[in-house]
């Protein structure tokens, strides 16, 4: 019997086959190891412990409980495969929980990070209530190891910590909080103690989309995205009637903003609470916290309407943009809905362009991931090659910093389009495929965000795939039909295919909603190439001249068309001139590579361009 009892503890290392033995031969010492004896000398280690409960699962069950089961596994499942993956052990199930150990508490924030961050995405499209959502909690301290598992204190704590964290949050103590440090894993803040430990712990908390108290000493870098409340704008006419005309601007003008991702948006409960109020519009932004203010007025005189807007900076009380529109008095709806396209339109890239000027003037090491994302655009859309490549870097920084911004990874992924048609891709082949990829995780993050699409229909033109190209732009316009670089991206490819009468209505439109646009040039350049393709070189000639007066017109892409223009017109020196230019901006400009470069429906569909380049001395 104590020879059985010695395999079973060579076996399983435990003392209880050792103390049966003990009991057969009456020679407790004989057996047990002298470390086994004094209270059982239990392994002790320092370690990550992670803590995760599924919230309202009592509730969830009631309501259904084999569709739970279901999906409150699938849940647990992907979160041990993401333990597992991040080098966790999952240590033990109890029922709806996980007990799980990280070699690192930086290694159990991101794993954390990413579980919360997926199981988010898959609730976008469950209804409400039936979301699976998982509290988490992440201690670093010192426990005792026996039998596979561990335990003690730091268990405990990590089981508050759980329990005090908001469903689909993370709640970590100060030493976890202090391992972070200086490596921007996620966006922890507050710092309160933790109640029911006969000691206090200070703890930290993530929340999805977290928007941090950047004032606060324990918070590290943050990717606070801007937010806008627009005001019910005020009615200047004698006729209180008109009321309604102001309000309805405003409540339109909510509805198109919130179709833009890059910021958030009031609701109308919350900003029309200050209509008819003298209540200063810093003090409203505080209340609101928001970071900029839309105000404005309507005055009507007879058949003429005149809307003025002004777009405040929160924190200096200073104009950011103001613009005046009038127009005429006809349908009701009509002007609203173009009134409303008109600002929408414009406020994206004013507000984007002021966020870009701030951005640039803070020391590099001081951005966070929204400022950073601010620089990155800054720099893609200057269109030259060392800062197109900068760009693209920044935007990996963006995106390690908050992976779930849908537009960080959509822009990369135009970076990679653009690096292909402005010629300065070594692989364009390889470069598309990385843009696709990143454009497709944009979408993952964010099946709402146009520009995501955008981007996917950018590519798909340059692969050829001119019919989804069109899909996904045309998606991208349906998302957010003030979307002007979509309505271009639209009429680019529509030009390719030979579509050119509605190509030259999607620039138009373009050009019209957004004449400050950081893509304008492109917008002009595009309208001339379309005019050229359809056969009228003279209108191309006026748009490419048009383009040419464009301050940040970029590349040999102006100057290239005005060339084809002018030979297509016999006007040959003028054209020799023209690409003289362009060959200056890009050296090894030839007709194959714009052949390649140039994907048309029709084998022959580029002609009218090349023909044109020909005949200046192209080849």
């Amino acid at each position: 019997a104590a020879w059985i009892f010695r395999q079973y503890y060579s076996k399983r290392g435990t003392c209880a086959g050792l103390r049966i033995a003990a009991l057969y031969t009456g020679s407790f010492t004989e057996f047990v190891p002298p470390e086994r004896i004094l209270a059982d000398s239990y392994n002790r280690k320092l370690t990550a412990i992670l803590y995760a409960d599924v919230a309202e699962y009592s509730r969830l069950t009631g309501d259904d409980e084999e569709g739970t089961h279901r999906r409150v596994m699938a849940a647990l499942d992907y979160a041990s495969d993401e333990i597992v993956a991040g080098n966790g052990r999952v240590l033990r199930y109890a029922g709806d929980a996980i007990l799980a150990e990280f070699p690192s508490a930086l290694a159990a924030v991101r794993s954390a990070i990413a579980i919360q961050t997926e199981l988010q995405l898959r609730n976008r499209v469950v209804d409400e209530s039936q979301r699976i959502s998982i509290r988490l909690g992440i201690h670093i301290g010192d426990v005792i190891e026996d039998r596979g598992e561990v335990y003690g204190d730091g268990v405990n704590i990590a089981a508050r910590l759980e329990a005090a964290a908001q469903p689909g949050g993370i709640c970590i103590s100060s030493g976890v909080f202090e391992q972070l440090l200086g490596k921007s894993e996620g966006q922890f803040v507050g710092e309160v103690e933790l109640k029911n430990i006969n000691r206090p712990v200070r703890i930290y908390r993530w929340y999805p989309d977290v928007e941090p108290d950047t004032g606060s000493e324990f918070a590290p870098r943050t990717s606070r995205r801007p937010s806008i409340a627009v005001l019910a704008l005020v009615n200047m006419s004698n006729d209180p009637e008109q009321d309604f005309l102001g309000d309805g601007i405003t409540e339109d003008l909510i509805t198109a903003l919130s179709r833009i991702r890059t910021f958030k948006v009031i609701s109308r409960e919350s900003t029309f609470s200050y209509k008819g109020s003298s209540v200063d519009v810093r003090q409203i932004a505080r209340d609101l916290d928001v970071k900029f203010v839309l105000e404005g007025s309507v005055r009507k005189a007879g058949n003429r309407v005149r809307v003025t807007v002004q777009l405040i900076d929160a924190d200096t009380g200073h104009h950011v943009w103001a613009e005046r529109y009038d127009r005429e008095m006809a349908d009701i709806f009509d002007l609203q809905d173009e009134i409303v396209e008109v600002i929408a339109a414009a406020l994206e890239p004013e507000l984007n362009a002021f966020e870009r000027d701030r951005a640039l003037r803070k020391p590099p090491e001081n951005l966070d991931a929204w400022e950073m994302y601010q620089r990155a655009l800054w720099y893609m859309w200057t269109y030259e090659k060392e800062k197109n490549t900068k760009a693209m870097e920044m935007f990996r920084e963006t995106i390690n910093s908050d992976p779930g911004f849908a537009p960080a990874h959509a822009y990369y992924a135009y970076c990679c389009y653009q690096t292909v048609i402005m010629g300065y891709a070594d692989d364009p082949r390889s470069r598309l495929e990385e843009g696709m990829r990143a454009a497709r995780e944009a979408l993952r993050c964010d099946d709402k965000d146009a520009i995501s699409y955008f981007a996917i229909g950018r590519i798909h033109m340059m692969q050829g795939n001119h019919d989804d190209s069109i899909a996904a732009l045309r998606k991208s316009i349906e998302l957010n039909p003030c979307f002007a670089q979509a309505y271009h991206g639209l009429g680019f490819v529509l030009s390719l295919a030979g579509e050119f009468a509605e190509s030259a209505r999607n620039m138009q439109k373009a050009v019209a909603i957004s004449p400050r646009d950081p893509m304008l040039w492109a917008f002009t350049v595009v309208h001339a190439l379309n005019y050229l393709l359809a056969g009228d070189s003279k209108a191309a000639l006026d748009w490419a001249n048009r383009t040419l007066q464009i301050p940040n017109a970029a590349g040999y892409w102006a100057n290239a068309v005005k060339a084809s223009a002018l030979g297509n017109l016999g006007r040959v020196e003028e054209g020799r001139e023209a690409l003289a230019k362009a060959v200056e901006a890009k050296p090894d400009l030839s007709i194959d590579f714009l052949h390649t470069n140039l994907p048309t429906r029709e084998p022959d569909g580029l002609e009218p361009y090349l023909r044109g380049l020909r005949v200046c001395g192209l080849r």
